[in-house]
């Protein structure tokens, strides 16, 4: 079969790598200049930034798609593993240092509260639970409501309709412990007091497996995977923008892409790794969907956006870890403001990055590499971020040197930044989201945008917006399901 698959990030990309290995003739269109989507490289001055994913966790997905080619995943990239895993910081100046050592975990939580260790011990045997139901759905298709009700039973012996911080808050009682322990869901796109607590399972999943770096920042990932999709014989065209999925009248099946300079490619399937809502919108006539219809995508909740400043230092901070989680002030009262309120709030609770911390080749000599990543409403609220960006980055950049980085603006030597209008404008996403559909029980599983379009029969989706959701693990997977369901070649 002639597959088309759109977007190169890691969804699209697992998805090429894995019908290509079937022996289809599978090709990938990229709109932008490079491959990766969110995981798009900047390269400014010497330095080296990762636009989006930082954090990777499940490493045997990577490795099974290079053993696809008898390859070993060394073959391509280098994986290391990360410790900390996390810092994660508190007004009160305390710090939690979050690492995959069952007796260092333990001695953290001690510190922070003697009487939640019985608790934080029981959540994590629950997240054990939960981790072997609900990572074993993670590369099944929810095409079906028989495929619904077949793990309906298992959802409610887990009490799935609790949220990640309400079954947290069961568990632990201090304030700092219950947000160590209830804050991934942010990773993906999230609201922790909103998401269904199956996502639970990362605390276990990070526990068992750890996290990890690619030598080179994650972008060296996506070129490994482009390397490998191109030794299997797949083909990628970059600065190649997809205007239109051409739909039969008759058959109602796709038969390819219009391009934006109006070239017509034919394909007897398209993958879609874009966002689901701008590829139902914009690229499908609204008469090839009765079910998937603008009042459909529009009604659906989508993530909060992200405010991101990528920055280079003329000197190095040795006391920041890799990955550093800093706690603002409020937590719930935050999380409502961006994702029920959609107001920008005075205060913030922000994701420092500093990569050269494990790779000091992503700067020049001397130097660090960094972004600080601040959790922001999309673009359904009324934040007027012409007026807003620069002094929301003043802000930020001062808290960071008040507390953590001193002198830091006197040390910045280059910096670029991007808020809700480049994931609308560049990201090509619906209303500026950075995570695409919210992850919440009623938009989970048969609930969540199919992996294979209920109107066009041969259109699938990979990627964050689709089951089962974004992050690494979930992307990847998106792309084994895609594949599994068209099939070897015929």
């Amino acid at each position: 079969m002639r597959i088309l698959v759109i977007g190169s990030g890691f969804g699209g990309l697992a998805a090429a790598i894995r019908l290509r290995a079937q022996g289809h003739e599978v090709t990938v269109l990229e709109q932008r200049d490079k491959p990766g989507g969110r995981a798009y490289v900047w390269q400014q001055d010497g330095f080296t930034f990762d636009a989006g994913p930082t954090i990777i966790t499940a490493p045997w997905l990577i490795d099974d798609l290079f053993a696809l080619g008898g390859k070993k995943t060394a073959d391509y990239v280098q994986l290391i593993p990360i410790d900390p895993f996390y810092n994660v910081r508190f007004e009160d100046g305390s710090v939690f240092h979050y690492n995959g050592t069952r007796a260092d975990v333990l001695a953290q939580v001690r510190k922070f509260n003697p009487d939640d260790v019985a608790g934080y011990q029981k959540f994590l045997a629950k997240t054990e639970d939960i981790f072997k139901t609900g990572f074993g759905l993670i590369d099944k298709p929810f095409s079906t409501l028989r495929s619904m009700f077949r793990v309906l039973p298992d959802l409610i012996r887990l009490r799935s309709d609790k949220s990640v911080a309400k079954f947290a808050f069961e568990h632990v009682k201090d304030d700092r412990l219950r947000q160590v322990f209830s804050f991934h869901p942010l990773l993906v796109g999230g609201n922790p007091f909103q998401t269904t607590s199956i996502y639970a399972l990362i605390h276990h999943l990070e526990q068992k497996w750890g996290v990890w770096f690619a030598m080179g920042g994650t972008g060296a990932l996506v070129r490994a995977f482009v390397r490998f999709f191109e030794d299997l014989g797949g083909r990628l065209l970059l600065n190649t923008t997809v205007e239109e999925i051409l739909v039969d009248d008759r058959s109602g099946k796709a038969t390819g892409v219009r391009l934006a300079d109006g070239t017509v490619m034919h394909a007897d399937a398209v993958v879609s790794n874009g966002d689901v809502a701008n590829t139902y919108m914009k690229l499908i006539p609204s008469r090839h969907r009765k079910k998937n219809t603008d009042r459909k995508m529009k009604g659906m909740a989508y993530s909060m956006s992200l405010f991101v400043i990528y920055f280079g230092t003329d000197k190095k901070y040795d006391d920041i870890a890799h990955h550093e989680i800093i706690m603002g002030p409020r937590y719930r009262g935050l999380l409502e403001d961006i994702f029920t309120k959609k107001t920008l709030s005075d205060d913030f609770s922000l994701y420092l990055h500093r990569p050269t911390a494990t790779d000091p080749s992503l700067a020049p000599e001397g130097c660090d590499s960094w972004y600080v990543l601040s959790p922001v409403p999309n673009l359904a609220g009324d934040v007027d971020w012409e007026a807003k960006a620069q002094e929301y980055r003043d802000r930020i950049v001062a808290y960071l040197e008040e507390r953590y980085m001193p002198d830091l603006s006197k040390h910045i030597v280059t910096e670029r930044r991007v808020d809700p209008r480049y994931f609308r404008d560049v990201m090509s996403s619906h209303l500026g989201s950075a995570f695409s559909v919210e992850p919440t029980l009623m938009q989970s599983a048969w609930m969540r945008p199919h992996n294979v379009s209920e109107d066009i029969p041969n259109l699938y989706f990979a990627g964050a917006g689709t089951h089962p959701g974004a992050g690494l693990p979930g992307v990847i997977s998106s792309g084994k399901i895609v594949a599994d369901l068209i099939g070897g070649a015929t």
